[in-house]
């Protein structure tokens, strides 16, 4: 009897043990998968008219990248052994190459902000007049080459190829870097946000009480009327700020409390799962709101083309700059009250 129970532990515990690289395997499968179809239904819900940014090459070749990711780990898992142009790949290249993945994505956290903070710029300053195709060329290029130096730095970097070697091709366990670049920029964000919350918050709650959804030039806007009591003019930065808060949050706000939590708890979470396309769109929206609120003083003019969020409709905040008028020429669809 007792070397039965010990010959069926012996036997659990063979099966376990083969079981678990695939089991490891199996779970990155599934959250990879689950990712892909969250980019996907991302990309599919923005808006078709936006505007052509960096931002906007920069998240479609993200999520080739990941998709690039499920190819390589669903073929070594189902193929196990395989020699491939003289390299012989096995299950352990799975986690070295989503460690590979998730050091290159927790890179490029801020210089993918940097240069969408200067493509912005550049923007809003027309200092460049490109064609569009001249645009896609020049958006192209710089994503590639975005890809390559950081995939170069990541290779090179002694710690990163230090902490790549010292995973051990018998090991069933793969450590996954997490970014310390998205900490801060999340911090940033949200500090920022609760800032002006708190700078302009009863300029916000008045808006939320008499902002209407309307039509405007064939498209749903929300209508900030303009209060004949108010004491502040129609430039005014206050009010702007209040109408880009309510914006804002009106679209990211379930963004906003999950970045508080993850940022109370320390929460670490994968470069891989952490950089993602919703994620890039929200930080995409909040550069907009910052260079719409700096550039106050032009959005009287009409002959200039202001980049477009593929999720935000900006447009309501500048409608009463350039259209005093609304009420009488354009129908309110309802009254939101609170």
């Amino acid at each position: 009897m007792t070397a039965l129970a010990s010959e069926n532990c012996s036997f659990r515990y063979q099966l376990h043990q083969k079981t678990q690289p695939l089991d490891v395997n199996c779970l990155l499968f599934l959250i990879v998968l689950g990712k892909i179809f969250l980019n996907i239904l991302t990309l599919g819900l923005r808006r078709k008219n936006t505007y052509h940014s960096f931002m906007e090459y920069f998240c479609i070749s993200l999520a080739f990248v990941d998709l690039l990711l499920l190819v390589n780990v669903s073929i070594i898992s189902y193929l196990r052994d395989f020699v491939l142009l003289g390299v012989r790949f096995t299950q352990y290249h799975i986690c070295l190459f989503t460690q590979i993945t998730s050091f290159t994505y927790g890179f490029l956290h801020y210089p993918v902000f940097l240069v969408a903070c200067i493509d912005y710029c550049l923007n809003f300053s027309t200092i460049t007049k490109l064609s569009f195709k001249g645009r896609k060329l020049f958006y192209f290029f710089v994503v590639l080459f975005l890809w390559v130096s950081v995939l170069a730095y990541t290779l090179g970097d002694p710690s990163t190829f230090q902490s790549l070697t010292a995973q051990s091709p018998g090991s069933h366990q793969c450590t996954l870097h997490a970014s310390t670049q998205s900490y801060w920029l999340s911090l940033s964000m949200v500090a920022i946000l609760v800032v002006a919350f708190v700078t302009c918050w009863s300029e916000v709650v008045t808006l939320v009480q008499a902002m209407r959804i309307t039509s405007y030039m064939n498209e749903t806007i929300l209508y900030f009327p303009f209060s004949s009591h108010s004491s502040y003019t129609v430039s005014s930065r206050r009010i702007l700020l209040s109408k880009l808060l309510v914006c804002f949050l009106g679209t990211w706000l379930p963004f906003v409390p999950l970045q508080v939590v993850i940022l109370l708890l320390q929460v670490q979470i994968p470069a891989y799962i952490e950089m993602n396309v919703p994620w890039l769109y929200f930080v995409n929206s909040f550069l907009l709101a910052t260079g719409y609120w700096f550039n106050c003083h032009k959005l009287h003019l009409r002959e200039m083309a202001f980049p477009v969020d593929p999720f935000v409709n900006w447009k309501c905040c500048f409608v009463p700059l350039t259209l005093h008028h609304l009420e009488q020429t354009e129908k309110p669809i309802s009254i939101i009250i609170c």
